[in-house]
């Protein structure tokens, strides 16, 4: 396993992380602790969560699983998803992150949390509030690293400001869509991040699993998979990118790698990638995505799989 900085910071984390989203919903805790013990294993340290996933499980879980290897673990969790009913139950207030913080300590069962991100921006809060409340949990101690989810290049660009102008703790990174079919941030949030030292860790790299080569053109989506049915599959399954699948497997292939590997090495051979999140639901998918760390393309390889992708 590879590890990087984590912006500019000295912490450092895996190059392929954990998405945790399934912990409490589709898979239970018994799974839940067999993808931790092997995640481990593979020499994953960055974990990723949120307040929202499983409505608490998935932090509860990671708390029991982790309680007496918590020092082998980078815990990053969010706040801002709505958690509840009522006034006050979202966003980025400093009430809200104040309630939240102490809810998500308890749960993961630690004092301290690594990374602590702002799950969705919210325009309803000052930037200064929302920057102001996560710089006193740092001074604190209750968190040691912040970070940001779902910002847009100006959201993220007002926040780098604010920290430096009022002296507040800055972002270190940023977690957005990214893909080798959802690319929109390379335009203007992958060059901010480069100028300002913030890493980007992508999520959903594979897709929602199109980019593990699962679904194929002219054929039905396997049986109880997340794309088999639903509102998922239209969105996922339209025939240019089962076209653009296709090519990139046999790319993949015949560089003696599978179509999950490039997907993920693709994204790493970005400079601001600092390590990209993959969920898993059973130890042989943690193996398959820890795999990918191994390979680095070389600036030709990159250059042919960009030429592939242009045209879609």
């Amino acid at each position: 396993m590879q590890y990087r900085k984590l912006g500019n910071s000295g912490l450092e984390v895996s190059v392929v992380g954990l998405g945790t989203n399934n912990f409490g919903g589709r898979i239970d805790y018994e799974q839940t602790v067999k993808v931790l013990n092997q995640t481990l294993d593979e020499g994953i340290n960055f974990i990723d969560t949120a307040n929202s996933y499983g409505k608490g499980l998935s932090e509860e879980f990671i708390g029991k699983a982790l309680k007496k290897k918590r020092h082998d673990a980078i815990i990053a969790t969010k706040v801002a998803s709505q958690v509840g009913e009522g006034p006050n139950q979202r966003g980025a207030s400093r009430k809200h992150i104040m309630d939240q913080i102490d809810k998500s300590l308890m749960r993961l069962q630690t004092d301290y949390i690594d990374l602590y991100q702002i799950h969705f921006p919210d325009p309803e809060t000052p930037i200064d509030e929302t920057l102001s409340a996560l710089d006193d949990l740092v001074h604190a101690g209750k968190v040691r690293y912040i970070g940001s989810s779902n910002y847009a290049a100006w959201q993220l660009c007002e926040a780098v400001l604010t920290s430096q102008n009022q002296h507040l703790t800055q972002f270190v990174s940023e977690q957005p869509e990214f893909s080798m079919i959802e690319r929109k941030v390379a335009k203007e949030l992958l060059p901010l991040c480069d100028k300002y030292n913030i890493s980007v860790i992508p999520y959903f790299p594979l897709y929602s699993g199109l980019l593990t080569g699962k679904y194929q053109k002219g054929k039905p989506a396997p049986e109880g998979t997340r794309l088999s049915a639903g509102p998922m599959a239209t969105r996922f399954l339209r025939q240019d990118y089962l076209d653009l699948v296709d090519q990139l497997q046999n790319w993949a292939t015949q560089h003696d790698h599978s179509i999950g590997e490039l997907a993920i090495s693709w994204l790493l051979a970005h400079r601001s990638v600092g390590s990209v999140i993959a969920g898993a639901t059973k130890p042989e998918q943690v193996i398959a995505n820890a795999k990918a760390s191994d390979w680095q393309l070389t600036e030709s390889e990159k250059k042919e799989v960009d030429d592939i992708l242009e045209n879609y």
